[in-house]
Order: structure tokens, then C-alpha cells, then sequence
């Protein structure tokens, strides 16, 4: 960077991403710097479902994001198709929740945040083996195909004069008079105006690392191992995302389908296992029977930004004035992620708020 940036965001994943591109749009300079590729950790290794799972049994805060983000997601996705020419796969396909004991929370949620919804008759289930309880079929729901969005987003930035720094990762800061004048990096010391902390699952031990006297604000956030397996299906196979219990199951434009996920503490390793890959296969083959016709072809693993209840950080540093975050989103990435850009770039820029932004404050208990 020959000029410092207005605004230097470490982390390019899809929160990174995302709010880059809201601060370009409010006509700052931006940087992005990421210690491995862009959007290749948890961002590209996700399933996509733009709602939570079960989203009435979530926190309000978490719902609060998600629908801000259900509005920004249609211009979002035309436009980044449109400009770069990548498809973000942006598909309001619908999802099926197979069991709903709750039904009851579930109507409540859905009417009160005006999410479309209605029981699911025997037909959704004609390809399925499955025992339903109070199915619900709700039309609306979308998904974005996660290496897509990553794509097509990088090349957005690209086209829109983001400077972009990979392989780069952060060592130290320069701090004076509780700013950060400078931050060292693998690849030189760069000088900063505003700092924006935005690593996903690395975020808690960054702040440790770089902050160790301000430990007591540091955001709270853990590697959380999710791992998914991609079936090398026909278009047709299944035309709507399925959650049954905790797994589920999203079937792409190409007619792929991708079975996941698993849930697992295990630090920061990203290694994928046979159990799990039993697992998730054994789950795709008794739900949809035909998928015994296609090959599993990819089986990976991602690492989640887990907190306390799945709520963000998205906050100014309370001691260190030019400091910011935006991570933890857990699950949620792609479905809080255009409305945490937003609420970001209103906190550093002090404009008003589309979101209430208290839920998400370092000092909160998440």
C-alpha cells in the first residue's frame, strides 16, 4: 500500500468482503488483508442457507441481522452478477423443516417477522424417506452458493480499486495514545487510519495476541469444526433444501447436493474424518434414497466462529479508538453478513442505523 487506506480491514472472508464493499460504497479507500487465500476458510467451506437453522429457537439479536440481510440480498446478488459476471447462485429454492415440535414458536416467528410459510403436504415427501412431525414448508428462503459469493465478491473489490494483500498475516501493532498508527504483518509494516478486525474463527486469539493488557475486552469467539459432503447429483434430484433434525440437505443450480453438517470442538484443526463422512452420508442416503445413484465427490472441512449464543461482534474497541470488529458469526455468516457490513460501516462512519447496535457490543455477554 503506497497510500494508507482509510479504512484496513484484516480478514477476507465473507464478512470481510462484504464490508469492504459497503465502505467503498460510502466512498472510502480500502485494504483487506488475509494471512491465507480470500474467502477460503469458513466463508467458502459453508452450506449457504440465508436463515438460520430453526431460527425461532435463536436469539433475537441473531434475528435482528438476518432480516435486514434478507432485504439487502436480492439487489446484492443481481448486482455482483451483473458487474463482475461471477453468479453468486443467489436461489430463493424454499426449505422444508421436516420436524417442528415447537410449531407453535415456529408460526409465532414466522408471522411476527413476516417470513412465508405453510404446512407441507405429502407431496414434498414423495422422494424422501423421512418421518415428518408438523412439517413446514417456507417458499421464500434462499440460498447463495458459497465458493460463488466469494468469487464474484472478490472480484468486485477488484473491480473497485480494493487493495487486496493475501498470504499476509498480522504480528503486531503500533499503538500511541490508544490508536493504531501501524500494524506489522508478514509482509511489512503497513500504517493504518481506522483498523477493522474481521478474522472469523482467528479473531479471539488475534486480540490476545496483539491486545494482552486489554484481554478483558476480548471478543469471546472459538474454532467450531463443521464438515460437509457434496453428491455429484443430476438437476431435479431435489429441488428445495431439506433440514431434518440437525442435518440437512441443499441442492445447487448444477443439480449437486450438498449433505452437512457436523458440529465439533476440536481447536483449530481442519482435518476431516471417516466417521463424519459416514455420518453425513449415511443421513443424504436414508433421507433421499436416489442419491445412491451419485458418487460422493468432495468431503471437507470449515472452521466456524463460534460464540457463546451465535451473536456477532460488531462493535468499536472500548480503549483503542481507531479498533473495530465484526466476527463471530457462527453459522450465520452469509445470513447476518450484508446487514453486519451495514451495521459496521454506520458504527465507523457515525450514521444512523439500520440495525439496533447494543446486542453486538464487545462488552456484551454473548
Amino acid at each position: 500500500m503506497t497510500t494508507t487506506p482509510d479504512i484496513t480491514i484484516i480478514g477476507g472472508g465473507i464478512i470481510g468482503l462484504l464490508t469492504a464493499r459497503e465502505f467503498i460504497k460510502a466512498g472510502a479507500s480500502v485494504a483487506i488483508i488475509e494471512k491465507n487465500e480470500l474467502g477460503q476458510e469458513s466463508s467458502w467451506a459453508g452450506g449457504g442457507i440465508l436463515l438460520p437453522l430453526y431460527p425461532w429457537r435463536q436469539p433475537d439479536a441473531i434475528t435482528r441481522l438476518v432480516l435486514q440481510s434478507l432485504k439487502l440480498y436480492p439487489a446484492l446478488a443481481s448486482q455482483l452478477a451483473t458487474e463482475t459476471r461471477v453468479d453468486p447462485e443467489w436461489n430463493p429454492c424454499g426449505l422444508l423443516i421436516v420436524k417442528n415440535p415447537d410449531l407453535s414458536e415456529a408460526v409465532n416467528w414466522c408471522n411476527a417477522n413476516a417470513i412465508s410459510y405453510r404446512p407441507a403436504g405429502v407431496d414434498f415427501f414423495n422422494r424422501l424417506t423421512t418421518t415428518p412431525e408438523q412439517p413446514l414448508w417456507l417458499p421464500e428462503i434462499a440460498q447463495a452458493r458459497n465458493p460463488r459469493l466469494v468469487k464474484s465478491l472478490k472480484q468486485d473489490l477488484v473491480n473497485k480499486g480494493v487493495t487486496l494483500i493475501e498470504h499476509c498475516e498480522l504480528t503486531a501493532i503500533t499503538l500511541n495514545k490508544h490508536r493504531i498508527t501501524a500494524i506489522n504483518t508478514t509482509s511489512g509494516e503497513f500504517a493504518v487510519n481506522q483498523l477493522i478486525i474481521a478474522a472469523g474463527a482467528w479473531t479471539g486469539q488475534l486480540f490476545q495476541h496483539l491486545c494482552p493488557d486489554a484481554i478483558g475486552d476480548a471478543p469471546k469467539i472459538a474454532p467450531v469444526k463443521g464438515q460437509m459432503l457434496l453428491f455429484d447429483a443430476q438437476p431435479e434430484t431435489l429441488d428445495y433444501m431439506v433440514l431434518d433434525g440437525d442435518q440437512y440437505l441443499i441442492p445447487r443450480r448444477d443439480g449437486k447436493i450438498l449433505a452437512g453438517s457436523t458440529v465439533e470442538q476440536d481447536d483449530f484443526n481442519k482435518t476431516t474424518t471417516s466417521e463424519a463422512r459416514d455420518r453425513l452420508n449415511a443421513f443424504a442416503l436414508n433421507l433421499l434414497p436416489s442419491l445412491k445413484n451419485f458418487p460422493a465427490i468432495k468431503h471437507w472441512a470449515g472452521l466456524r466462529p463460534g460464540t457463546e449464543h451465535g451473536i456477532p461482534y460488531i462493535d468499536k474497541h472500548p480503549e483503542i479508538g481507531n479498533l473495530f470488529i465484526n466476527a463471530g458469526h457462527f453459522r450465520n455468516g452469509l445470513a447476518m453478513g450484508p446487514a453486519s457490513a451495514q451495521l459496521m460501516v454506520d458504527l465507523v462512519l457515525q450514521r444512523p442505523t439500520a440495525v439496533a447496535p447494543e446486542p453486538y457490543k464487545l462488552t456484551s455477554k454473548h
